[in-house]
């Protein structure tokens, strides 16, 4: 069964990007769109675009139909490639990444585009437990939590409210 965000982690995605008037937005896994759309809504406040990632065809298409009747496909580059390949050729900077895809490649995946992230940005990762413990069904973000957390100009949270999403700002060097 595909799971979408609850739609607490899908108000804080929002909040995330209002908050931060974040415009250069990436996600790895769309499954059907739900987690694409908290983001675009946001970036349709502050003028920005979503590029979104699915490797499965047929989640894809059902994606692409929900980005359409939202009236959100306009602020929303739906591409169909395997993330694992995709992320290296991506131009940055983003200043907003979310990720929620297959989950022991976190760390890879953070590797990839930690120097696309722009300072000040923020890297988001779904069905992440902090220090309080990691579930069977987050197996395989152990790593990339606790690579990112020990990163100097990384300030890196868990928001357990939802499904457990670690938040990490990149600070601005001064």
């Amino acid at each position: 069964m595909d799971l979408n965000v609850p739609e607490s982690d899908g108000k804080l995605l929002y909040n995330l990007v209002i908050k931060n008037h974040y415009t250069k937005a990436l996600e790895i896994g769309t499954l059907r769109g739900y987690s694409a759309m908290w983001i675009a809504r946001a970036l349709t406040k502050t003028r920005g675009r979503l590029i979104t990632i699915e490797i499965d065809a047929g989640r894809y298409r059902q994606a692409l139909a929900n980005f359409k009747a939202a009236g959100l496909a306009g602020y929303i580059d739906a591409r169909l490639a395997d993330a694992h390949d995709l992320v290296k050729e991506l131009q940055g900077p983003f200043d907003f990444i979310f990720c929620d895809a297959d989950k022991d490649w976190y760390k890879n995946y953070f590797i990839a585009l930690y120097p696309k992230l722009a300072k000040g940005g923020c890297y988001a990762a779904h069905n992440v437990s902090g220090e309080s413990g990691v579930l069977s069904w987050r197996s395989g973000t152990e790593d990339f939590y606790d690579y990112v957390k020990r990163l100097p100009d990384m300030d890196t949270t868990v928001d357990d409210t939802g499904s457990g999403m670690s938040i990490s700002y990149r600070r601005a060097t001064k």
